[in-house]
C-alpha cells in the first residue's frame, strides 16, 4: 500500500461524500415525492444532463471491463465502442417521446408508461419487474469494481473476512446514506466530479504511458507477439476446447457476433431503467436531442479506454488470482506505471465513477417497485409522501442484496449473471419502444413474446458454456440451425417479435378487447407548459378524461 496513492484516493473520495450530501439542498424542494427524490425535480437541462446520463451509461464497471476484455484477448471486445455509437442516434428519435407522454402523464417508470399505453397492470408488472432482475446485478458489478481498486490499493486486512471487506462495507454505507438522504441529485452533483477525473487520467494515460512503454506501434506488435505466443503454447487445448484463443481482430468466424453484440447492446442500453430515470429527469425535448448529439463524445473515451487493455498487455501487467482476473488489469497498470500521487487519481476516478452509476440503478430499481409493484398492488391509495418513502427504503433494500451478491457470489458469477441483463432488459423494447409508433400491438400479444423471449434468452444463455464456465459461460451462442455464433438477446428479441406479430393478428382477429389506450397522439410531440404537466395529472388519468 502507498501512502500517497492512498491519501489522495481517500481525499477525493471525502470530497463527493461531502458533495453527496450537500446535494440535498442543491436546488432546495420537497424530497418527499417521486418527482423530486426520484427525478430530480425533472429540471435539469443539458449541462446538468450530460453529465449524468454519461455518468449513468458508462459505469465503473465499464471502465474497468472493456480494458480486461482486450487484456484477455477477447477479439469481440471492441464491440462496445461501435455499440455505444449507434447508440444516439435510436435514442435520438425516440426518447424525446417517451419524455413527452412521461410528462404530460407524470408517469416515473417506463412501466407506468406501459400500464397506460396499453391497458395492462400484468404487463407492467412484468416491465417492471424484468427491469428490476436486469439491474440488480449491475449494481453488484459496479461495488466489484469498487472492490478490485480496494484490492490494487491494498486496502482490507487479510484473513479476517470482515477486516478485508471492511474498506467495501465503508463505501457502501456512504453511498446508501446519501443516495437516501438525497436523492438523484446525489450522483447529478457527483457525475461532474467523476467524469473530469475519468477525462483526466485516460487523457493522461494514452499520451503519457506510450511515451514509457515505446510508442502505440510497439505496443500494437507486443500484444500482437504475446497473443500469438499464447495461442502456440496452448493449441492443445485450444483445440480441446480448455482454452480460448486470443485474437486483437476478430476472424470471419464472429463477425456476426460482434456485428450482434454490438447492435442488440444499442437497442438494450436505454431499456434500462437507470437510462431512462436519467432521461426523464430533463427540462425538456431539447435536452434529450442534445445530448444524443454531445454523448458521443463519451465514446471517444472509450476507445481511448479500451486501448489500455493492449497497453497493460505490452507493460507485462500480471495480476492477482486463481484464474487471473484481468478485471484488475487497469488498476495493477496505474500502480505498476504512474507515480504514486496520479495513481490515486487513477483509483479514485475508477471507484467514484461506481457511486453515480450505482446511486442511479438503486433509485430507478426503487421508483419501478414502488410505482409498479407496491402501489399498483398493495396501496393504490398511497400518497405522494408515502411513495417517496417506500422508494427510500427500496433503494436500501437493493443496495444490501447487491453486496451481499459480491460478497456470497463468485465475481465470475455475477459477471455472467449480468450477461443475462442485457438478454432480459431488450425483451421490453416492443412493449416501451414500438409503444410509442403505434398501438397495433395487442396487449396479451406483447405480454406472451415477453414471456417467449425472456424463457428462450435464458435458457439458451444457461447452456453456453466457456473453458473455465459450465453454464453462462458467455453471452454467444450459435444462432439455431447453424454454426454461426450470434449475442443471445438478438435471437430471444427476434423470437419474441415474432411471436407478438403473429399473435396480434390472431387476437385481433378473435376481437380479444386489446384495452383502452389512455394516451393520445399530441401527448408524444407536447413540451414543458403544455396542459397537464408532470405533478398535476395523476399517472393513471388519460390525458384525454
Amino acid at each position: 500500500m502507498s501512502a500517497v496513492a492512498v491519501s489522495v484516493f481517500v481525499f477525493l473520495f471525502l470530497v463527493v461524500t461531502v458533495m453527496g450530501f450537500a446535494a440535498a439542498r442543491w436546488r432546495r424542494a420537497d424530497l418527499d415525492s417521486l418527482d423530486e427524490w426520484g427525478l430530480g425535480g425533472r429540471g435539469f437541462g443539458t449541462f446538468i444532463a450530460w453529465f449524468l446520463i454519461g455518468g449513468d451509461l458508462y459505469t465503473a464497471y465499464t471502465f474497468i471491463a472493456v480494458p480486461a476484455t482486450l487484456y484477455a484477448g477477447s477479439a469481440v471486445g471492441f464491440f462496445a465502442v461501435p455499440y455505444t455509437i449507434v447508440v444516439y442516434p435510436l435514442i435520438f428519435l425516440f426518447l424525446p417521446r417517451l419524455w413527452s407522454v412521461s410528462h404530460r402523464h407524470g408517469y416515473v417508470t417506463p412501466a407506468d408508461f406501459v400500464e397506460g399505453r396499453y391497458d395492462s397492470k400484468a404487463l407492467a408488472l412484468a416491465v417492471a419487474l424484468t427491469g428490476i432482475l436486469a439491474t440488480a446485478p449491475y449494481i453488484a458489478l459496479q461495488l466489484v469494481g469498487i472492490q478490485s481498486v480496494l484490492e490494487v490499493a491494498g486496502f482490507g486486512g487479510t484473513g479476517n473476512w470482515f477486516l478485508k471487506d471492511l474498506p467495501l462495507f465503508i463505501a457502501f454505507a456512504v453511498l446508501a446514506a446519501y443516495t437516501y438522504s438525497s436523492g438523484l441529485r446525489a450522483p447529478a452533483l457527483i457525475a461532474f466530479v467523476k467524469d473530469v477525473l475519468i477525462y483526466v487520467v485516460i487523457i493522461v494515460a494514452v499520451i503519457y504511458l506510450p511515451t514509457q512503454l515505446g510508442g502505440w506501434g510497439h505496443i500494437f506488435s507486443a500484444t500482437s507477439d504475446s497473443f500469438t505466443k499464447f495461442n502456440s503454447d496452448n493449441a492443445d487445448a485450444i483445440a480441446a476446447g480448455q482454452a480460448s484463443p486470443k485474437a486483437m481482430i476478430p476472424p470471419p468466424t464472429l463477425h456476426w457476433a460482434y456485428a450482434s453484440l454490438a447492435l442488440g447492446s444499442a437497442l438494450a442500453l436505454f431499456m434500462y431503467p437507470h437510462s431512462i430515470t436519467g432521461v426523464l429527469s430533463t427540462r425538456n425535448r431539447g435536452v434529450i436531442r442534445r445530448n444524443a448529439a454531445m454523448l458521443p463524445a463519451y465514446s471517444f473515451l472509450l476507445g481511448l479506454l479500451a486501448l489500455l487493455g493492449f497497453v497493460a498487455v505490452a507493460a507485462g501487467v500480471k495480476v492477482a488470482g486463481d484464474p487471473p482476473n484481468p478485471q484488475l488489469a487497469v488498476p495493477q497498470l496505474f500502480e505498476n506505471e504512474f507515480p504514486p500521487w496520479f495513481a490515486g487519481v487513477g483509483y479514485a476516478a475508477i471507484a467514484i465513477g461506481a457511486l453515480v452509476p450505482a446511486a442511479i440503478m438503486s433509485i430507478a430499481a426503487a421508483n419501478l417497485f414502488t410505482r409498479n409493484i407496491y402501489r399498483a398492488y398493495f396501496r393504490p391509495d398511497a400518497t405522494p409522501r408515502e411513495e417517496a418513502q417506500v422508494s427510500k427504503i427500496v433503494s436500501l433494500v437493493v443496495k444490501v442484496g447487491a453486496l451481499v451478491f459480491v460478497l456470497a457470489l463468485s465475481r465470475s458469477f455475477a459477471i455472467n449473471l449480468q450477461l443475462l441483463g442485457g438478454v432480459w432488459i431488450l425483451q421490453t423494447f416492443p412493449a416501451i419502444v414500438v409503444g410509442l409508433y403505434t398501438r397495433w400491438f395487442h396487449r396479451w400479444a406483447v405480454l406472451i413474446g415477453w414471456a417467449a423471449g425472456m424463457a428462450y434468452g435464458t435458457w439458451t444463455a444457461y447452456g453456453v458454456a466457456s473453458p473455465t464456465q459450465a453454464h453462462f459461460g458467455g453471452p454467444l451462442a450459435a444462432f439455431p440451425g447453424t454454426d454461426t455464433k450470434v449475442y443471445i438477446a438478438a435471437t430471444a428479441f427476434a423470437l419474441n417479435l415474432i411471436v407478438t406479430i403473429l399473435l396480434t393478428v390472431v387476437l385481433r382477429a378473435m376481437k380479444v378487447d386489446p384495452g383502452e389506450d389512455q394516451t393520445r397522439w399530441d401527448d408524444f410531440t407536447a413540451d414543458v407548459g403544455d396542459e397537464g404537466v408532470a405533478a398535476e395529472i395523476d399517472p393513471h388519468t388519460p390525458a384525454h378524461a
